[in-house]
C-alpha cells in the first residue's frame, strides 16, 4: 500500500510538473489548421490588392541558414495600391509576402525591413538576436514582409515620388496590417489572435512608428537599434564624413583617416579605464554610462609625436574623433545627439557606417528621400554630395534644415513621415500594448544616446506606469543590430510574447556570445572570452553586476542592479 501511495504521489507530482512546464513554455492552445487549401488563397480579395501566387511549401522543403528546415506553410505573394507616379512615370506598389504555417499558433508577425526597404525578403520572421529557435515561422507565427511601397531597383530615387515617401515612412504598415489580418481570418477562420511587429535599424524605426501610430493594431512591438530620428542621423552621417575628410584630403577615401589598429587602440583604452566599473575585470564594459565620466580621449590615448604607427593618434585625429562623439552640428546648433565612448568602436561594423555608408548610402537618402525639394538625379553623385566636393554637395547650414521643409508637392517633411508623431507613445497605454526596445551601445549610425534620451523622457512622462508598457535593454559593446566584441545573441521575440500573453514582464534577458562553435561565428568576440559566454541584459537603467562567485562566463552569476549615480550619456 505504501509503495502504491508513493507511486501515485510521484505520478501526481510528474503531472503537476508537466502542467507547469506547459504553462511556462507552452502555447496557450493547440495549433490551428487552415480551413482552406493554400491554392484557395489565390482568390482572396481585398480592396486595391492583387494576389500573384499562393503556393504550399512542404515540411522541410526550405531551410533558413543558421535556423534549419521550416515547417509546412503557405506562401502568398501580392501587391497593394499599384499606381504610376505623376512626377517620374515609374510604377509603384506595396509588394508583400506572407507565410502562413499549417500548424498556426494564433499569432501574426509583421517583419519590418531595414535600410531603405525596396525588397520583399522571405517572411521567415527571424528574431533580432539569431539562434536555432529564434524564428517566427518555426514558432507558428503567420509572418508578412514587404518592400514598403517601392522597388529596390529605384535606389533612393523613389523619394522623388511624394506618395512613395509616405508609404516608406508609415503608410505601408497602415495598408498591409488590416489586409494581412483579413487574409489570416480567411485562411484559418479565426477572428482572435495576437499581433506583433518587429525590426532592427530602419525596421526598428518602423517599430517605433508603429508603437506611436498603430498601437491599436499590435499587442507587442519589438524595436532593435531604432533609427526613429533617421533623417537627423543620416544628416549626421554626412556631417561626420566631412569631418573625417578634413584629415584625409586630398584623398577621398575617408576610411584612411583611422586604421583598424588605431580604432582598436581607442577601444582598448576605453576598456582599460572602464572594465572594472561593474566590479569585475572581464574584458567587457557592462556599465557604459558610468564609463562616460571616466574615459578621457586626450589623456587616455597617446598623442603621436612622430608618424602614425598604430600606437598613438595625431592631435588632428583626436579633434575629429572627439567632434564625432560630441555630435553633428552646424552654425545654428546641434543636428543630432552625441555618441558615447564605447569599446565597440573597434568593431568592423562601426567603421562601415562611419566610412562607407556615410558616402555610399546616406547621401541618396538625405538628398532624395528626406529633403524638400529632392536633389537632381541627373547630376547627383553620392561621394561628391557627401563630402561637398568643390562646394557643390551637402552644406550643413543650407541642406540640413531641408529635412523639416515642405512645399506644395511634398506636403509632409522628412521628419514628419519618418518619425513617431507621439514620442510619449500614448497609444500603448490606451490599448495595453507592449514595446520592447533593444540597442547596442556602440551603434555607429543610430546613437544609443538618442534612444536613452527618448526613454528618459518616456519615464518622466509616465512615471511608475512607464515600464508596464515599454522597456529598454542596452547591449554592451554591440554595434548596429549585431557584431562587435559583444554578447549579441538573444531571444527577444519569446520575451515579448511572454510579456504580452502571460504578463511576465522581462526583468532580464540572457545574451550569448557567438564565437567558435556557435551557430553564427562572430570573429570579434575576444579570445579571452569563452565562445559561449553569457551575460544578462538588464532593463534600463539597471546594469549587470557580478555576484562575486562562480564562473564569470555564466549569466547566472550576475544580477541586475540600478546604479546609485544619476545616468548620463
Amino acid at each position: 500500500m505504501k509503495d502504491r501511495n508513493k507511486r501515485n504521489r510521484r505520478i501526481v507530482l510528474t503531472i503537476v510538473f508537466l502542467i507547469g512546464l506547459c504553462l511556462i513554455f507552452g502555447n496557450e492552445a493547440a495549433a490551428v489548421k487552415p480551413k482552406l487549401s493554400c491554392n484557395d488563397l489565390s482568390d482572396f480579395t481585398y480592396p486595391n490588392t492583387v494576389i500573384t501566387s499562393a503556393t504550399l511549401v512542404l515540411d522541410g522543403q526550405v531551410s533558413v541558414a543558421g535556423i534549419g528546415p521550416m515547417p509546412e506553410h503557405c506562401v502568398v505573394t501580392g501587391r497593394m495600391n499599384e499606381r504610376v507616379g505623376t512626377l517620374d512615370g515609374k510604377t509603384y506598389a506595396i509588394g508583400f509576402e506572407m507565410r502562413l504555417p499549417t500548424q498556426w499558433k494564433k499569432r501574426f508577425l509583421y517583419q519590418a525591413n531595414g535600410g531603405i526597404d525596396g525588397s520583399v525578403v522571405p517572411a521567415y520572421g527571424n528574431d533580432l538576436g539569431g539562434g536555432p529557435t529564434s524564428n517566427g515561422l518555426l514558432k507558428g507565427f503567420a509572418v508578412i514582409s514587404s518592400d514598403a511601397g517601392h522597388s529596390g531597383e529605384m535606389g533612393p530615387f523613389f523619394g522623388i515620388d511624394p506618395q512613395a515617401r509616405i508609404d516608406y515612412g508609415y503608410n505601408a504598415v497602415a495598408q498591409l496590417t488590416p489586409m494581412a489580418k483579413s487574409l489570416i481570418t480567411t485562411y484559418y477562420k479565426k477572428q482572435k489572435f495576437k499581433s506583433y511587429l518587429y525590426g532592427c535599424s530602419n525596421g526598428g524605426r518602423h517599430a517605433m512608428v508603429a508603437a506611436s501610430r498603430y498601437a491599436d493594431q499590435y499587442d507587442g512591438i519589438l524595436a532593435g537599434n531604432p533609427g526613429f530620428n533617421l533623417p537627423k542621423a543620416a544628416v549626421a552621417q554626412l556631417w561626420g564624413a566631412q569631418q573625417f575628410y578634413t584629415i584625409t584630403t586630398p584623398d577621398t577615401n575617408i576610411g584612411s583617416s583611422f586604421t583598424p589598429t588605431e580604432l582598436a587602440l581607442v577601444g582598448d583604452a576605453i576598456l582599460a579605464k572602464c572594465d572594472n566599473l561593474d566590479g569585475l575585470e572581464d574584458d567587457m564594459v557592462t556599465d557604459p554610462i558610468a564609463c562616460q565620466g571616466v574615459f578621457d580621449l586626450a589623456m587616455d590615448v597617446p598623442t603621436c609625436t612622430g608618424d602614425r604607427d598604430g600606437t598613438c593618434l595625431t592631435a588632428d585625429q583626436k579633434d575629429v574623433l572627439a567632434a564625432i562623439h560630441e555630435g553633428a552640428k552646424n552654425t545654428t546648433g546641434p543636428l543630432y545627439t552625441n555618441f558615447p565612448w564605447d569599446v565597440g568602436i573597434k568593431g568592423s561594423n562601426w567603421s562601415f557606417w562611419k566610412f562607407t555608408a556615410s558616402t555610399l548610402l546616406d547621401p541618396g537618402a538625405v538628398g532624395f528621400i528626406f529633403s524638400t525639394p529632392p536633389e537632381n538625379p541627373l547630376t547627383f553623385n553620392s561621394l561628391s554630395y557627401a563630402l561637398n566636393l568643390c562646394g557643390t554637395g551637402f552644406d550643413p547650414d543650407i541642406d540640413a534644415p531641408k529635412i523639416f521643409t515642405t512645399d506644395a508637392t511634398y506636403t509632409e517633411s522628412g521628419m514628419s513621415f519618418m518619425t513617431p508623431p507621439d514620442l510619449a507613445m500614448t497609444g500603448l497605454f490606451e490599448h495595453k500594448s507592449k514595446l520592447l526596445v533593444v540597442h547596442g551601445t556602440s551603434d555607429g549610425v543610430f546613437s544609443v544616446s538618442d534612444t536613452i534620451n527618448w526613454y528618459e523622457s518616456f519615464l518622466n512622462t509616465w512615471g511608475r506606469q512607464a515600464n508596464k508598457r515599454a522597456r529598454l535593454f542596452l547591449v554592451p559593446q554591440m554595434n548596429h543590430c549585431s557584431g562587435g566584441p559583444a554578447c549579441d545573441q538573444f531571444n527577444m521575440l519569446d520575451t515579448l510574447v511572454k510579456w504580452v500573453e502571460k504578463g511576465q514582464a522581462p526583468k532580464s534577458i540572457v545574451a550569448t556570445a557567438r564565437g567558435t562553435g556557435a551557430n553564427v561565428v562572430n570573429a570579434e568576440v575576444p579570445a579571452s572570452w569563452a565562445p559561449n559566454r553569457t551575460r544578462l541584459l538588464c532593463p534600463y537603467p539597471a546594469v549587470a553586476k557580478y555576484r562575486g562567485r562562480g564562473s564569470i562566463e555564466d549569466a547566472k552569476r550576475f544580477k541586475c542592479v540600478i546604479p546609485k549615480t544619476e545616468p548620463k550619456i
